[in-house]
């Protein structure tokens, strides 16, 4: 699955998107510069910066949060499996 969010304004595509994986009920990792930041169904209270995780931890992932932070667009994308093994409802309320 891929969401984009273009809000305007600075940060705003990023708090978005954010606030979205909040209501969704995935954790945001660290921020990273140099890659994307990892996501996880769940809570979790600590996700390691991209370039601090394993090949491993990083095949693990449930998805990412890519695209320019600052000014948007910020493209969500989660593994279809995760999403029928956590939150099989998404699929249904964001159609493609």
């Amino acid at each position: 699955m891929r969401i984009e969010f273009s809000q305007s304004g600075t940060f705003q595509a990023m708090y978005a998107a954010k606030a979205w994986c909040r209501d969704n009920g995935i954790s945001v990792g660290q921020s990273c510069a140099i890659g994307p930041t990892g996501l996880l169904f769940g809570q979790f209270d600590w996700i390691a910066k991209w370039r601090n995780l394993t090949p491993m931890e990083r095949k693990d992932l449930h998805g990412i949060m890519t695209g320019d932070m600052r000014d948007g667009p910020v493209v969500i994308i989660l593994k279809d499996e995760a999403i029928r093994k956590h939150s099989p409802g998404l699929i249904a309320s964001n159609p493609i």
